[in-house]
């Protein structure tokens, strides 16, 4: 369960774990604008709900790094490459989808945004250990490091996003 984290301007700047929200609320560092309703924190004196979106008071701090480098990981594969196969187009979903080395490593291929694509099982398997070339496919779109990526602009992909959050990030209903 994460929090927005917005500027002081109400600009989303990134995602945190909730516990490091509060911790920078505690701090007097930002301000809660939204909480979720039905999860809390119990203390031993007070109940309090889980913070959905904070906001710096004030200026940003240099120390607080919210241009991070986008993290690599099967979801944010899913989402950059817009829940497609990257080889013939076909709708993916997260539970049908596999991830394939462009350049195979057993061809010295790393796991890296730049030669990792979402795709469907056949493409894989007809892919197998083989070239592009080789296998006489080619891609939709050359694999990229994504420069911000927090949810999809369409949210069939990220159920899990926080009605709340959407206006901040500019995600449109469904």
């Amino acid at each position: 369960m994460d929090t927005l984290v917005l500027s002081s301007a109400y600009q989303p700047m990134r995602h945190v774990k909730w516990q490091d929200a509060i911790s920078m609320w505690f701090s007097g560092r930002v301000e809660i604008v939204s909480v979720y309703e039905d999860k809390f924190i119990n203390t031993v004196d007070e109940i309090f709900n889980v913070p959905s979106i904070v906001r710096f008071v004030g200026n940003v701090l240099k120390r607080f790094k919210f241009n991070r480098v986008v993290k690599f990981s099967r979801e944010n594969v899913f989402i950059r490459d817009d829940g497609e196969c990257q080889y013939c187009s076909k709708n993916l979903t997260k539970q049908n989808f596999t991830l394939d080395h462009v350049i195979p490593v057993s061809q010295g291929g790393k796991k890296v945004w730049q030669n990792i694509v979402a795709c469907c099982m056949s493409c894989n398997q007809k892919k197998g250990s083989k070239s592009l070339k080789r296998a006489g496919m080619k891609l939709l779109k050359p694999p990229t490091v994504p420069k911000e990526l927090i949810v999809s602009k369409e949210n069939k992909f990220n159920h899990n996003v926080p009605d709340e959050w959407k206006i901040y990030l500019g995600v449109k209903n469904v």
